[in-house]
């Protein structure tokens, strides 16, 4: 009997073939969602520039402004009014354009708002129109940078404070579903709709101008204590007015939510098979409630992180606390630009590198979640 001999073929390990087609994947995965979130940063920041000039509209207002005080600062000088009518017309037209061309304003808008989009991806964010810093510069960067300590300071308080305590409290409600505090916090959670500011009059009212406990606003008494122990307790007394109208404004909504959240991954099968195994509570609740919703409670916490950067607007401007969000109403008064758009392209990069790296987190933290997968 002939024996045909086989041709030797050389095999591949199987777990070299997996891994490489996971580095392929998670590589593809990588690029694309890289793409993609540059795609849409871009396109944010030029709507945000479209929206800050309206078009166009408020390059007329700041024509008729520039006009308006060159014109009244000639006219009022009175080395100025005996020059010939001709000739200060002429000195105010050059005056004109040359703060025109100083700002800007006699570069077409598309070429300009190009021109804004690209320094503002490049982080060049530029010299502002109208407002300074304290030490009297103009640049984006030294004005947003001098503001942020002030931001950083009452949001985090308030929001990382909102944000443990909710989960705490969430986490006791829901092993007690149905009880009073359960009951109060699910009536009371309605009453988030009404903004931080709102509360902030009312606290002001009851607070500094009824028992005047607390001060109206400000970040400390003028002139700031010398002693360093003075300025703290300065600076706590500032700060409880409005990181309280903060707190009050999402308290109860949000331990309504993260309740929300555990009622519902409690009432799971899998829940009820371990307490039928006779799993101990504590055990239950970690493995099989708390950790399902991780994702939830990363994201909320990691988007809550980086709205440290935003500041509260409204907030910051009835309380004068110097901060962030102060700046970008000042700067939408002004019509400053470059502090809007520096200011939004930072928080959109800040969101961007957010979303990207949160999906590697629950590929960490989810076993059922993988990078690039379908």
């Amino acid at each position: 009997m002939a024996v045909v001999a086989q041709p030797h073929v050389e095999k591949t390990p199987v777990k070299k073939v997996r891994h490489e087609s996971a580095f392929i994947r998670v590589s593809r995965y990588v690029l694309v969602r890289l793409l993609t979130l540059f795609v849409t940063v871009v396109i944010g920041i030029y709507l945000t520039i479209m929206i800050a000039n309206m078009g166009g509209y408020v390059d007329q207002i700041m024509r008729g402004e520039i006009r308006e005080r060159i014109t009244g600062s000639i006219a009022g000088n009175p080395a100025f009014i005996k020059m010939a009518p001709e000739v200060r017309q002429k000195l105010i037209a050059d005056r004109i354009a040359a703060e025109e061309e100083r700002i800007g304003l006699n570069v077409p808008i598309a070429i300009r708002n190009f021109r804004y989009l690209s320094n503002a991806l490049t982080l060049r964010l530029g010299r502002a129109i109208n407002m300074t810093s304290d030490s009297g510069s103009k640049q984006v960067r030294l004005i947003l940078l001098e503001r942020l300590p002030a931001t950083l300071l009452l949001m985090g308080i308030s929001q990382l404070f909102l944000f443990f305590s909710s989960v705490f409290l969430a986490l006791n409600l829901s092993r007690r579903y149905g009880n009073f505090w359960d009951k109060l916090v699910v009536a009371l959670s309605p009453t988030s709709a009404v903004p931080p500011w709102f509360y902030g009059i009312f606290l002001i009212l009851i607070f500094a101008a009824l028992l005047k406990v607390l001060p109206f606003g400000g970040m400390v008494d003028s002139p700031p204590p010398s002693n360093p122990i003075d300025y703290s307790l300065s600076l706590l007394k500032h700060l409880t007015l409005p990181a309280l109208s903060l707190v009050l404004s999402s308290f109860f909504l949000s331990i309504y939510n993260y309740r929300t959240f555990f009622l519902i991954y409690s009432s799971e099968d899998y829940v009820e098979m371990a307490k039928a195994k006779g799993l101990p509570a504590r055990d239950v609740e970690q493995r099989y409630i708390l950790r399902p919703t991780l994702p939830n409670i990363i994201t909320n916490f990691a988007l809550l992180i980086i709205t440290l950067w935003t500041g509260a607007t409204i907030t910051e401007t009835v309380f004068l606390w110097p901060g962030l969000g102060r700046t970008l109403f000042q700067a939408i008064g002004l019509y400053d630009i470059p502090i809007i758009v520096g200011s939004t392209i930072i928080y959109a990069y800040l969101l961007a590198m957010t979303v990207f790296l949160l999906d590697f987190i629950y590929a960490l933290v989810d076993p059922r979640v993988k990078v690039g997968g379908r």
